[in-house]
């Protein structure tokens, strides 16, 4: 079974093989590890994504972690069989070279390239705001699509009390000839989104604005 770790730990040398050595100890099988930010206090945030037997519990992961010092596991969770951590430069690279459907190509990168559950582009036609385009998961819109058009920067979308358990992140973006979109992501459950996520989405959703043809038939 694939699984998800998202883990603090000291900013140091040896640190990260440490903690390899006790996920391996407790029987897992580690296939990628990204870090995901750098902080100021001395300390790092890593994904790590690996393989369990069905005889090991996810608990195990937890209790080999927290018995580092300095270690603490943020988040754990199962995770789509056969999925890859996706580097920012192969998401660019997947919407720079279809630049008709530049807005589209991101979204379907964003799930695997930010681990979340889903993601969609909403803008406003004929006066109503619609999801322009989606991956299969992503819900019908809400009330509150209406504002997230008007964000001026990145940020957690943390104002959506219907959706106690869905742990949402928007960028907005605007095309070369004026329109304006946003990029509405979701995790279930959580983790939250940290600001370093934050700020790769609203970099990442920019580009992908600037690489968009104007011409193109659906913006």
């Amino acid at each position: 079974m694939a699984f998800h770790l998202r883990v603090e730990l000291p900013d140091v040398p040896g640190s990260l093989g440490a903690l390899a050595t006790a996920l391996g100890s407790a029987g897992a099988d580690i296939e990628a590890i990204e870090i995901v930010e750098h902080r100021s206090d001395g300390f790092a945030v890593d994904d790590v994504l690996l393989e369990l037997p069905p005889s090991v519990m996810p608990d195990a992961l937890i209790t080999a972690c927290h018995a580092l010092d300095g270690v603490r596991v943020h988040w754990i969770s199962r995770y789509a069989a056969g999925a890859n951590l996706r580097m920012d430069l192969e998401a660019v690279e997947s919407f720079t070279a279809e630049p008709a459907k530049a807005i589209e190509r991101l979204v379907d990168v964003v799930p695997d390239t930010f681990r979340t559950d889903w993601a969609m582009a909403i803008v406003r036609r004929r006066g109503a705001v619609q999801v322009a385009y989606g991956t299969g998961a992503a819900p019908h819109l809400i009330d509150e699509a209406e504002q997230w058009l008007e964000l001026d920067s990145s940020r957690a979308l943390d104002d959506v009390e219907a959706w106690e358990s869905m742990v949402l992140a928007g960028a907005p973006g605007r095309l070369r000839r004026g329109q304006r979109f946003a990029l509405v992501v979701g995790r279930r459950g959580g983790p939250e989104f940290l600001p370093s996520e934050i700020a790769r989405l609203g970099h990442m959703t920019a580009l992908a604005a600037s690489v968009q043809d104007p011409d193109a038939a659906d913006w």
